[in-house]
């Protein structure tokens, strides 16, 4: 045991699996429910989406077709000819965060380096970064710097360990038409620190047999990125690279780094939140349940789990493409809802375009976020789940002997609620007050044995969701 400048003694994670067992989710990751999370890189420059930099290499995907018609064939523009395109003059990071927390996030977690091999910060280990070309900025720095700022928990995202097979594809040639046999971009010894040394694995997961040259590296970036920016979120996408228990230690050592820096930042005690993704018989690395924080991917669980996880969702697609439409706020605030009411984060994507604006479309679906947690916002941060997440379209959440009753879908009518989960028969406990979050008059309410019975307002006080708060006595 070792001991901080806290008062209590910290355990030193070694790079085991029992080692990283004794993790424990920080509260103010439970306390926090609603992050926000952004994909903004080279490939913004396409308006594509964030895989295009796979894509663009796979002759007849719609993306190479676009490519060809938009820059060249592969073999002539390349991925690395759009790095000096993207320019990001009109980055405010401080705009943009002020307006994540008015739409009522309590962390940001922006894309660090996506599987397109360009890091997002002032990297010590790998010279194609945003500090060297392209914007020539620290990305990662100044969207820190903008957090903190605003009082927000800061994260990063990370989609390096897939790099060496995803992006491989840029080694290969057309196997038809006019290009037929003209190798790719990638084939330029010149820019193989980008495009990696030739080899044969082009999978889109994590890498087979990843060479000891390529696990080394991820994690020397890894851990300068966790060592430069301190983020108190961290996130693979994917388990623990590499595939393999052997090579899962390097994933193992990078966790074990993480947690014993954010405990030297914290007073002896990490406030850190690892979060990895369990997918069952997808290769995206190891897992080990309990070593860290589960993530879903656009997935949510179907009942409350005992250990607080995290949704990872966009309002549409995760990098900017022009002309696709996104989720309505409303969508978006009842899946918050019903993650939260699971013990569950939502952290919400939304893509700027490459420079560096998010379009009108997703500034209004922020704003009606914010303008929801206005009203609602007690029913969400700083709540636990209850005996029961749901019954219908109500979900529970709750804070001491309060209890929250979030309605989807407010009643057409005569305007009455039934929630047979609250009846005297169930034991829950007498309800001793009622309110409405955002009304200002009274409630009329009777406990009955089968329900609590509501008689709310025509009107409800905003759209979407509304929350009721019950008091409860044992």
């Amino acid at each position: 045991m070792t001991s901080g400048s806290g008062s209590q003694d910290a355990q030193r994670f070694e790079p085991t699996v029992e080692s990283l067992m004794n993790y424990q989710c920080p509260e103010w990751f439970r306390d926090a429910k609603f992050g926000v999370y952004l994909h903004w890189g080279v490939y913004s420059v396409a308006e594509r989406g964030e895989w295009y930099a796979r894509q663009m290499y796979i002759e007849g995907d719609p993306v190479y077709e676009h490519h060809v018609k938009a820059y060249g064939h592969p073999s002539q523009f390349g991925y690395k000819d759009l790095v000096p395109l993207w320019k990001a003059e009109r980055f405010d990071p401080d705009r943009l965060v002020r307006l994540f927390k008015r739409a009522g996030a309590r962390y940001f977690t922006p894309c660090a380096v996506h599987h397109d091999n360009f890091d997002l910060w002032n990297s010590r280990h790998h010279r194609w970064n945003s500090v060297n070309m392209g914007p020539k900025k620290d990305i990662t720095g100044m969207w820190r710097e903008a957090a903190l700022k605003c009082g927000l928990r800061f994260g990063v995202t990370t989609h390096l360990e897939r790099s060496y097979s995803w992006f491989n594809v840029n080694k290969g040639a057309d196997k038809f038409g006019p290009c037929r046999g003209v190798p790719y971009d990638g084939n330029d010894p010149a820019c193989r620190d980008f495009y990696f040394q030739p080899h044969d694995d082009t999978d889109l997961r994590h890498p087979r047999n990843a060479p000891a040259s390529w696990r080394r590296a991820w994690a020397a970036r890894i851990k300068d990125l966790i060592d430069n920016y301190r983020p108190d979120h961290l996130y693979f996408d994917g388990a623990i690279p590499f595939m393999g228990e052997d090579r899962a230690r390097t994933g193992l050592d990078v966790l074990a780094h993480y947690y014993n820096r954010s405990a030297a930042w914290h007073g002896g005690q990490p406030e850190c939140v690892m979060c990895l993704k369990k997918l069952p018989g997808i290769d995206h690395g190891c897992y080990f349940d309990g070593v860290a924080t589960m993530d879903m991917e656009r997935e949510r669980s179907g009942s409350a789990l005992t250990e607080p996880w995290q949704t990872d969702t966009s309002i549409g697609p995760w990098g900017y493409y022009a002309g696709v439409p996104y989720r309505p706020a409303r969508e978006i605030i009842h899946e918050i809802v019903d993650i939260v009411s699971k013990n569950g984060n939502v952290l919400l994507n939304v893509p700027p375009k490459a420079d560096g604006a998010l379009d009108e479309a997703t500034e209004k679906i922020l704003e009606e976020i914010g303008e929801w947690f206005d009203v609602n916002g007690e029913a969400i941060y700083e709540t636990r789940p209850w005996s029961c997440s749901g019954e219908g379209d109500v979900r529970f959440t709750r804070k001491g002997n309060t209890l929250y009753a979030i309605v989807l879908e407010w009643p057409q009518a005569r305007n009455r609620i039934a929630i047979r989960s609250l009846g005297r028969a169930q034991e829950v406990g007498r309800v001793s007050n009622v309110g409405l979050l955002g009304h200002k008059g009274n409630l009329e309410w009777e406990q009955k044995a089968e329900a609590l019975r509501i008689t709310v307002p025509s009107d409800p006080p905003c759209p979407h969701a509304c929350s009721l708060r019950i008091g409860l006595e044992k």
